[in-house]
């Protein structure tokens, strides 16, 4: 921890945690596949790590809420270090915004402190449930990447403990190699015990709402060009349409609010998914349906709301695993980006692949990335355009699917990301991330992970 001279802290303080990912093995990632049966050893304190993985044969690794879609937070028969008992907030400078909080604290527990206080996430992702910890491991962007870059462009500094023992303070001028390799670094550099990110001030809830009709990718990269000046800007993309209707979707921008108002804590999530659907439930007729409703909702080519920051940031968060409505077999997300030189191109070409395959994406987000770049070695976002997509797993259709979208990616120069990844060869994972040799010097021995293992030797451990 710094020096009381660098930081004055508060005593601890115990923040209530919001509702804990289902950890028992199997353990599942949010996507539900694949799963694989692991020891789950709880980490209560910072310095259970090295003691915690005496005698552990198959490697270990820590893990958070489980919120990443693939196996980035799996490891078959290995060992998982769960962090969110490591959730006390250590120090807050209302000055400076700069918070330090133990990594298995989620960014909801973040927001319950510092929205009454009058601070906001530097970067938030489309769920709270994640940890300081995993926000970091995954380098995280949100809808403000083109103005304010990934989560660690506002990490300030970080402790990390290899499993020899050895505990290392971590920023840009302290071993700023492991700081590096840390963020973006999937966990394996070593566990972060506690780490500080430098939080925005804000003095309301509210976010001035715009959503705006587009058909066609040119109209989107019209509206993107048009909102550089936004703060955050995010698009829903209907790819069951074809047509005159091909890439047709709403752009979602939005600033904070300067008017003031109440700043108060969120109120709980009541809403759970109760029960998993059937696989047949979601198919190209209901969601082609669901797409047409959604489009057509907004009655209006352009719409001007003032919305609370809980629907625009988190709306699936208000249905608690909502992951459900993909039945048993889970879902897989596809994300990649592909630089502007071959983004427009590259957009077409995979919504019309995935048109022309019969499967519907329920949840597509398409997104501009700017030029802010990460410290992160092996972090994601570059300048270009990004789309994710998310299926049910119908085996005889997703997985060539898939594995044909990674292939187009990669021939129009783009990469995915591995927090969203089931299914990257490791050819793919090579030629996207050609640093991640030098990456590999700073990997902890002692831990890896089921994505690693595949991406790395080409086989599941």
């Amino acid at each position: 921890m710094p020096a009381s001279s660098e930081l004055q802290f508060p005593p601890a303080t115990s923040i209530d945690e919001e509702p804990p990912f289902e950890g028992v093995p199997p353990f599942e990632s949010w996507g539900r596949y694949p799963a694989y049966g692991a020891t789950v050893i709880p980490l209560h304190w910072q310095g259970d790590f090295p003691r915690a993985i005496d005698g552990v044969h198959h490697g270990a690794l820590a893990v958070g809420m489980g919120r990443s879609y693939g196996d980035v937070c799996l490891l078959k028969d290995g060992t998982l270090l769960q962090t969110t008992s490591m959730n006390r907030l250590l120090g807050f400078d209302a000055a400076t915004g700069l918070l330090t909080a133990e990594t298995g604290i989620t960014l909801a527990q973040i927001l319950d402190f510092a929205v009454p206080r009058g601070f906001f996430l530097p970067v938030t992702p489309g769920t709270k449930y994640v940890t300081l910890g995993g926000a970091i491991a995954n380098d995280i962007h949100g809808k403000n990447h083109h103005s304010a870059g990934t989560f660690g462009n506002h990490v300030t500094q970080f402790e990390l403990v290899r499993s020899d023992g050895t505990r290392m303070h971590c920023s840009p001028t302290q071993n700023p190699d492991y700081f590096e390799a840390t963020i973006g670094g999937m966990g394996l550099t070593g566990v972060m015990t506690w780490a500080q990110v430098r939080l925005k001030p804000i003095v309301s809830r509210m976010v001035d709402f715009q959503g705006i009709q587009f058909h066609g990718i040119d109209e989107f990269l019209d509206l993107t060009q048009q909102a550089e000046h936004i703060e955050y800007t995010v698009s829903w993309v209907d790819v069951t349409s074809t047509g005159k209707n091909f890439c047709r979707g709403i752009f979602m921008q939005g600033d904070h609010s300067q008017v003031p108002a109440p700043l108060k804590p969120s109120a709980k999530p009541k809403l759970v998914f109760p029960v998993e659907l059937p696989g047949f439930a979601l198919n190209k007729l209901s969601v082609s349906a669901f797409n047409a409703l959604y489009f057509n909702k907004q009655m209006k080519k352009r719409a001007t709301a003032l919305q609370d920051y809980e629907p625009f940031f988190y709306p699936l968060d208000a249905v608690l695993h909502w992951n459900r409505m993909y039945g048993k077999r889970g879902l897989l997300q596809f994300q990649y980006v592909i630089p502007w030189e071959h983004a427009r191109e590259g957009t077409v070409a995979i919504l019309t692949e995935v048109a022309k395959s019969g499967l519907a994406s329920f949840l597509a987000v398409l997104k501009a990335f700017g030029n802010v770049r990460s410290p992160g070695m092996m972090s994601f976002p570059k300048p270009g355009i990004t789309l994710a997509l998310d299926f049910p797993i119908k085996p005889e259709k997703s997985f060539a699917l898939f594995d044909r979208l990674a292939e187009m990616t990669r021939e129009f120069g783009g990469r995915l990301y591995p927090a969203k990844d089931a299914r990257m060869t490791a050819p793919q994972f090579q030629a996207f991330y050609p640093q991640w040799e030098r990456f590999a010097r700073y990997k902890d021995p002692a831990l890896t992970s089921s994505f690693w293992e595949r991406v790395i030797s080409g086989g599941m451990k």
